[in-house]
């Protein structure tokens, strides 16, 4: 394996590079670990320990780091949890975000359960996109997943999004063999009918108890022929190339979007422009990291701007190749999914 090249994070214009050369333009801000779901790949359903609200970032902590690290080139914000719309007045923190100077994009993954009441006051303080987590279309697979029977919830919170422009809109479909994969073509349907871009993400080994495994896991090439049997795709002519998913369309020109992020079977890591930041102030590299740089803790015995950029840089610069899934050498970090941040 290659040796890493160190950042040069003591430089006030340096731009968030990691030690493999790739540039740092995304950043996931969970602003909550709270979350009204119990989705089975992501949270424990009881005897949950909740972050503490002293150590919660405050919105305006997290603005500060955002300033940040846009002012180190991240082009790119999402907003992820837990469930963010149980943040308090998260729409304000949005519209701080979206008034950054030279961000390109700012969105927000969610259950979707709060959209009705808030997709409008989001979308009016400046959030541009929403990615909705909805792994069935069935009532009964809905409730088995998320171990809460809501889905008529979600899908109002799909109409709300829509109707407030928070388009295009994605759906993100977690997919356990077994429970929910005899739905792909459904998910396809649907896409063709309101133009959604549905996601199909492989089921990863975060969750909090021993559900992942071969067994359950579902590779997207999988589902991709599965849909390809009802409906042909093409590749989407417009492809992002550092996007987590690869995109398809449909060969008949129907509208819609066939996403799948293989992060276990097709690692798109070389490409990876992201870093996490969690709800209590810790930057994470990836999704599997081992470790995490403390931000929060700098800030509040009162760092500069200066000083927590050349504390950005330096964690960003010991960003990990590739995560190690398939090769043995996985360890399977502390935190769960809501813990990091969706």
């Amino acid at each position: 394996m290659t040796t890493p090249h160190a950042n040069d994070a003591g430089s006030p214009a340096a731009q968030l590079r990691d030690g493999w050369n790739r540039s740092i333009t995304n950043l996931r801000i969970s602003v909550t670990d709270r979350c009204n779901f119990r989705c089975v790949y992501c949270i424990p359903e009881e005897n949950i320990e909740w972050l503490p609200r002293g150590q919660l970032a405050s919105l305006e902590e997290l603005a500060r780091i955002a300033r940040i690290a846009v002012g180190l080139g991240v082009r790119r914000l999402r907003l992820t949890g837990g469930e963010p719309l149980l943040r308090k007045n998260l729409p304000s923190l949005v519209a701080e975000l979206a008034a950054l100077p030279g961000l390109d994009d700012i969105a927000l993954t969610t259950n979707g359960t709060e959209l009705p009441r808030l997709a409008r006051d989001l979308a009016d303080a400046g959030l541009e996109r929403v990615n909705v987590s909805l792994d069935s279309l069935d009532r009964a697979t809905f409730a088995k997943l998320a171990q809460r029977d809501l889905l008529p919830d979600v899908l109002a919170g799909i109409e709300a999004a829509v109707n407030a422009g928070l388009t295009p809109l994605s759906i993100n479909c977690v997919v356990i063999r077994g429970t929910n994969d005899h739905e792909v073509v459904t998910f396809a349907r649907f896409a063709r009918e309101r133009g959604f871009e549905v996601r199909f993400i492989e089921f990863m080994p975060l969750e909090h108890g021993q559900r992942w495994g071969e067994h359950a896991l579902v590779p997207g090439r999988e589902l991709r022929e599965r849909i390809e049997a009802v409906f042909p795709l093409l590749p989407s002519p417009d492809q992002d190339p550092h996007a987590p998913s690869r995109d398809w369309v449909f060969a008949d020109g129907a509208p819609g979007v066939m996403g799948f992020i293989d992060s276990v079977t097709a690692p798109f890591c070389d490409g990876c422009t992201r870093i996490r930041l969690t709800a209590d102030g810790k930057l994470r590299t990836c999704l599997f990291s081992l470790n995490e740089h403390d931000l929060l803790g700098p800030i509040r015995a009162g760092a500069s701007d200066e000083a927590v950029a050349k504390l950005l840089c330096a964690a960003v610069s010991t960003k990990e190749l590739k995560h190690h899934i398939t090769d043995g050498l996985f360890v399977k970090p502390q935190r769960t999914m809501s813990q990091i941040g969706g």
